[in-house]
């Protein structure tokens, strides 16, 4: 795998029952770099290992008088600094791609996940654990996966070394490999500590930065509220801790570091001390005390990649863990659909190609009513059906359940569209066919004209979206904003942090109407904008939406009046259809809901006739 092929046209099923078996898998899908990496990575210590036994051989010449022998050993030097360079230079670059390409697999896994999940990711992990994974932690990651080759080859260059040193100089090389399992396992006792550490600077770390993600996202209400001295007060303290856990955890690596240090000095001295005594008694001569002396000080090099393993090995695991956990979600499975009762949906209609929409590859998607078995709702084909749900959370979840494949489905059948589960199409056939925007509608950053530029069937402009939506006075904001006066080139901060509740409520929904999906739903769409908006969005989004199906949870009497049906959910269940002036009418739950009326305020008299009822909500818009 070379970085100009990412990424992976398919990431792969990870292995997420733990941290360990997702790096080994990781690991296992990266093999052959790994070979290649340890191939360089022999060559490039082997080399480095080379030169002590170039420079002895070059002392004992000296000492000899040999010329021939001196000129040898320069070769030997000369051949070891080419391999040398060769082999770091392509250790670097083949170990830096197995780096790379190991997060950049991870980040694709997560973002697969995330499209995967959607709103449903941040209910079951918190946003902050989310930024880790996605950040610091596929570095980690990527880290121990691109380390563990380099390790390798540290650790067979220090064996062959010690076999090499033995076989060359008995005496000395008995004391060096008695001495090197001493220095590669010395820190061992040392390493769950410091892992123990590491955990809780980088458990710390997370929740600082949830902490941080959240105050971002709240700033506006913080500051509404005069809060936001109390969350950076609290962002400071979380700050703090992950410095103290962070300097604990440094000074653990600093011992070992230090020991490393150490070990191998001690080591060098008894060598050294011992030599002497064997030169002085003419048992070894003085080129293979260098020889020896100058292989024990290089060992340090190779050496220094049992450390790094082992920090690789600490930090990268609870990386590992956490990105385990984010990638072992799944979507709750939904029970099978039953057929809709006779009389409550239409026969199934046939399937409409989506080519103009997606490209002349693309699958064909289900048309028709749109039903929900489990509520019975029934949206007609072509019409705007309004429904009223006096439980904000319930209306959210039918909304998720009718775009199909919803994050909890709690065992309820799938919703049909033409007589076909949405649920049992692939995610972004189900997508394709219903296009479902929440209440909370999300805007990333970018122009205006790049918020617009999503998929769609080309029938609606851009400007007949944004004319639907009233979206007449953002635009003349975002003119004032933009250096060229082009209101559709304005930037827009992340999450249209820049507009006011109302004008992201309207460009969100512009950018749906842009789209102009087979079926649309619409939750609370205009929650955030004052009445006569209210009434403007209304009329524009029925004639937009002309022969298009078309389904709004909302309470707004605005809303209601013009819809082509109006549905009544209560306790889950359809309690009521019809007209929105037939239901005022006739229907006193719906009543309560829409026009806020307590049941004493339905029973006392008011002017117009004894025991006449309160105007509704309508009816007072409308003498406005």
């Amino acid at each position: 795998m070379q970085i100009r092929d990412l990424p992976y046209l398919d990431p792969g099923e990870p292995d997420t029952r733990s941290g360990t078996r997702y790096l080994l898998w990781l690991g296992r899908g990266q093999l052959r770099g790994q070979l290649v990496t340890l191939a360089w990575g022999l060559l490039h210590f082997v080399s480095v290992m080379a030169l002590p036994y170039g420079v002895g051989l070059a002392v004992q010449a000296v000492v000899d008088g040999s010329g021939s022998r001196l000129a040898a050993a320069g070769g030997v030097l000369a051949v070891s600094a080419v391999l040398i360079a060769v082999g770091d230079t392509m250790l670097h670059r083949t170990a830096v791609t197995n780096w790379i390409t190991a997060a950049a697999r991870t980040q694709q896994l997560l973002a697969r996940k995330t499209a995967s999940l959607g709103s449903a990711l941040t209910r079951r992990v918190a946003a902050g654990e989310v930024v880790a994974v996605s950040t610091g932690d596929v570095e980690k990651i990527g880290w121990f996966v691109e380390g563990v080759s380099r390790f390798l080859a540290a650790a067979i260059t220090v064996v062959l070394v010690c076999v090499g040193l033995f076989v060359y100089e008995p005496h000395l090389g008995l004391i060096v490999a008695v001495g090197v399992p001493v220095l590669a396992l010395g820190v061992l006792p040392l390493l769950p500590r410091a892992t123990r550490l590491a955990d809780v600077q980088r458990e710390k770390a997370g929740r600082a930065t949830e902490l941080a993600s959240d105050t971002v996202a709240g700033l506006r209400v913080l500051r509404g509220i005069g809060g936001e001295e109390l969350f950076l007060t609290r962002y400071r303290t979380a700050s703090q801790e992950v410095r103290g856990a962070a300097v604990r955890s440094a000074r653990m690596w600093s011992l070992i570091s230090g020991i490393q240090v150490l070990l191998p000095g001690l080591l060098m001295i008894g060598v050294v001390w011992y030599g002497i005594g064997l030169v002085g008694d003419g048992r070894i001569e003085v080129g293979a005390l260098v020889t020896v002396y100058s292989a024990v000080m290089l060992l340090a090099y190779p050496l220094r990649h049992f450390e790094e393993i082992a920090m690789a090995w600490s930090f990268s695991r609870p990386s590992a863990r956490r990105a385990a956990r984010v990638l072992a979600l799944e979507r709750t499975a939904g029970a099978a659909s039953p057929a809709p009762a006779a009389g409550d949906a239409a026969p199934t209609a046939p399937t409409a190609p989506t080519a103009d929409l997606y490209g002349d590859a693309a699958p064909a998607v289900p048309s028709g009513d749109l039903y929900d078995p489990a509520s019975g709702l029934l949206a007609p084909a072509g019409a705007l059906t309004a429904v009223v749900c006096g439980d904000p959370d319930a209306a959210g979840r039918l909304a998720e359940r009718l775009g199909g494949h919803p994050a909890d489905a709690d065992g309820l059948p799938s919703v049909l569209l033409g007589g076909i589960a949405l649920d049992d199409l692939p995610l972004d056939g189900a997508r394709t066919a219903v296009l479902v925007q929440d209440k909370d509608p999300v805007l990333l950053s970018g122009s205006l004209a790049e918020l617009l530029a999503v998929p769609a069937s080309g029938a609606v402009a851009p400007e007949d979206a944004l004319a639907a939506a009233e979206c007449a006075d953002v635009l003349a904001a975002l003119a004032q904003a933009s250096l060229e006066g082009d209101p559709m080139a304005a930037p827009i901060t992340e999450r249209g942090r820049s507009l006011s509740g109302g004008q992201r409520q309207r460009i969100a929904l512009a950018r749906s109407l842009v789209t102009d999906p087979g079926v649309l739903v619409l939750d609370e769409p205009t929650s955030a904008v004052d009445s006569h908006t209210e009434a403007r969005i209304a009329e524009g989004v029925r004639a937009l939406r002309s022969g298009r199906t078309t389904v709004v949870l909302t309470s707004s009497p605005l809303l209601l009046d013009r819809a082509d049906r109006v549905v009544l959910l209560h306790e889950g269940e359809v309690a009521a259809v019809g007209s929105h002036r037939e239901l005022l009418e006739t229907e006193p739950r719906y009543r309560a809901v829409v026009t806020r009326e307590t049941d004493e305020e339905r029973l006392s008299p008011v002017p117009g006739g004894p025991g006449a009822a309160a105007p509704n909500a309508f009816d007072i818009e409308e003498t406005a």
